[in-house]
C-alpha cells in the first residue's frame, strides 16, 4: 500500500509542476503576444514612413527635373512625354 501512496504523491507532485509550468508558459505567451503586436505596429508605421519618404523623394526628383536640372534631363523629357500622352488621351476622350 505504501508504494501506491508514494506513486500517488509523486504523480500529484508532477501534476503540480505541470500546472505551474503551464501557468508560467501562459504568462510568457501573453507577454510575447504583446511584444509581437507592438512590433507589428512599429513595422507598419515604419513601412508607412518609408512609402511617404519614397513618394517625397520621387516628387523632389520630378520637381528638380522640371526646374531644368541637367542631372535629370532624361527624366524631365520622359515626364514631359508622359504628360503629353495623358493630355492626348484626355483630348481623344473629350472628342468622342
Amino acid at each position: 500500500m505504501s508504494k501506491l501512496v508514494i506513486s500517488v504523491e509523486s504523480l500529484e507532485g508532477n501534476l503540480k509542476k505541470l500546472i505551474s509550468n503551464y501557468e508560467t508558459l501562459k504568462i510568457e505567451h501573453k507577454n510575447l503576444k504583446s511584444q509581437f503586436d507592438s512590433s507589428s505596429k512599429t513595422v507598419s508605421e515604419l513601412n508607412s514612413e518609408i512609402e511617404r519618404l519614397q513618394h517625397e523623394n520621387k516628387t523632389l526628383k520630378t520637381a528638380n527635373a522640371l526646374l531644368g536640372s541637367t542631372e535629370y534631363k532624361r527624366e524631365t523629357k520622359l515626364k514631359i512625354n508622359s504628360l503629353i500622352k495623358e493630355i492626348d488621351t484626355c483630348i481623344i476622350q473629350l472628342a468622342e
